[in-house]
């Protein structure tokens, strides 16, 4: 049997507006600029921001022609279709930052059956996330 692939996950989304995303997922959630190159239309071509170990990729919603249409944000969708999990060590903090930031809470931190501390919140522009203690690498 050969070896197992090793690589890395990096979630990528687009927002209608980029710039205030990035500014606002900073100080909701605790992420950190990487990398942010700005387009010649005051938008994002390309964000990297990281939280921890960990990084998304953001940019500014393109027209369909550039993307043929294969990327919706979850206004456009009418629907998420993915929800990154985040293991955060000091979910309680994280938890009280998010909403002293103006996150919509959707499921409120709650213990979890499989161990561990868990909440769910939605970003501005409707995008979910997941935050929890509970590491399944540990």
């Amino acid at each position: 049997m050969s070896e197992p692939v090793k690589g890395n996950i990096i979630p990528g989304m687009r927002y209608h507006d980029a710039p205030a995303a990035i500014e606002w997922l900073c100080k909701a959630f605790g992420f950190s600029p990487h990398l942010v190159v700005p387009d010649d239309g005051g938008g994002i071509a390309h964000a990297q921001l990281t939280l921890g170990n960990g990084m998304i990729m953001l940019g500014s919603v393109r027209p369909p022609e550039e993307n043929d249409g294969l990327v919706k944000t979850p206004g456009e969708a009418g629907t998420n279709t993915q929800a990154p999990y985040i293991v955060i060590e000091q979910i309680d903090d994280h938890y009280r930052q998010a909403v002293a930031a103006g996150a919509e809470i959707v499921y409120e931190i709650a213990d979890q059956d499989y161990g561990g501390r868990l909440y769910t919140a939605r970003d501005p522009e409707g995008y979910l996330w997941n935050f929890g203690s509970y590491n399944p690498w540990a």
